[in-house]
């Protein structure tokens, strides 16, 4: 699918908030010119009259509403690094998703991985626990040597997350559904490697997409195959993890401890356990936020890319009924 060149494009954008889907429309508009139409849809505006016309959307977690008032769209951009609320969706058969790449969010993500393996391997969980009993106490010095860190999946976040890691001098491996022969790690492939993968794994950060496939495969009979005392960082969503075996496996002493930056659902009921847990640590769904500007320009070079009739990346598999 692609457009043809004299076509005015039309696109619509579909945000949580009037204000944010503005500041999209605005920005898309600065970048693509004059000759675009790009609008803004909230299915709770009295009198708004979906941009039927439109070929592609720019969406942060649409409802049903919004793909029933848009049929003919041909491309939906996802400003996030997760598609798993739009595959919920029943889109047209003709209808393509593209994700992300990127845009800015490699860095943060690395950060914030590194921030948590260095808060582990250096033990600065322990440390905070001892500084509030008034702990003055040095601990031993640990190798990173015996710090093997595992990424589940090895897709672009990932990647820079592991060279980060590798930089620091940790030894990284990553397992992932089919081989990577190119990686620049070790990467462990297919169901039947896992086990091993889990073996060799002292802190296991969770970066997979959310499928069927992949719901809670962090659950009591993975968390065994850890070491024992092993840690999780968890950014990628919160279905990836079974939470009831996630403190059981803390309480019985098989995980030290947890970050995590995702859960089911976001936010956590007020009384849930994980809120409390001495041995967990959860942060607002903030590991890599979305950098509108360099969102823009990802996707205004796939648009000019289409409209050249050059194939782009980050498309998902087939999506539509």
């Amino acid at each position: 699918m692609k457009f043809a060149p004299q076509t005015p494009m039309n696109i619509v954008c579909s945000m949580p908030s009037a204000g944010e889907a503005a500041q999209w429309v605005e920005d898309l508009r600065s970048a693509l010119g004059q000759g675009v139409a790009v609008s803004s849809w909230r299915a709770d505006v009295v009198g708004r009259k979906p941009a039927a016309n439109a070929e592609v959307a720019v969406v942060w977690k649409p409802l049903q509403g919004f793909v029933d008032a848009h049929p003919n769209l041909c491309w939906v951009f996802c400003i996030g690094a997760g598609v798993d609320a739009l595959l919920r969706l029943n889109w047209p058969a003709h209808t393509r998703i593209v994700r992300l790449e990127d845009a800015g969010m490699g860095d943060q993500m690395a950060e914030y991985v590194g921030y948590g393996v260095l808060r582990f391997y250096r033990e600065f969980d322990a440390y905070e626990a001892g500084a509030r009993r008034q702990n003055w106490l040095p601990r031993e010095p640990q190798s990173k040597a015996d710090w093997p860190v595992g990424i589940l999946g090895y897709g672009v976040l990932a990647q820079p997350v592991a060279k980060w890691l590798t930089r620091m001098g940790f030894a990284v491996h990553a397992w992932a559904r089919n081989p990577k022969p190119d990686a620049a790690v070790q990467v462990f492939a297919g169901s039947d490697a896992l086990p091993e993968f889990l073996r060799q794994t002292r802190v296991l950060v969770c970066m997979l997409p959310l499928t069927p496939e992949t719901r809670q495969i962090i659950r009591a009979d993975a968390l065994a195959q850890l070491p024992q005392g092993a840690y999780l960082i968890n950014v990628a969503r919160g279905g990836h993890v079974n939470q009831a075996d996630l403190l059981a496996a803390l309480d019985a002493g098989q995980l030290s401890g947890a970050l995590l930056d995702v859960c089911e659902p976001e936010p956590l009921p007020r009384d849930h356990a994980l809120w409390h847990h001495p041995k967990v640590t959860l942060t607002p769904h903030i590991a890599a936020a979305t950098l509108r500007a360099d969102a823009v320009a990802q996707i205004v070079g796939k648009l000019l890319q289409l409209q050249a009739g050059v194939e782009i990346t980050g498309v998902v598999g087939q999506v539509g009924y």
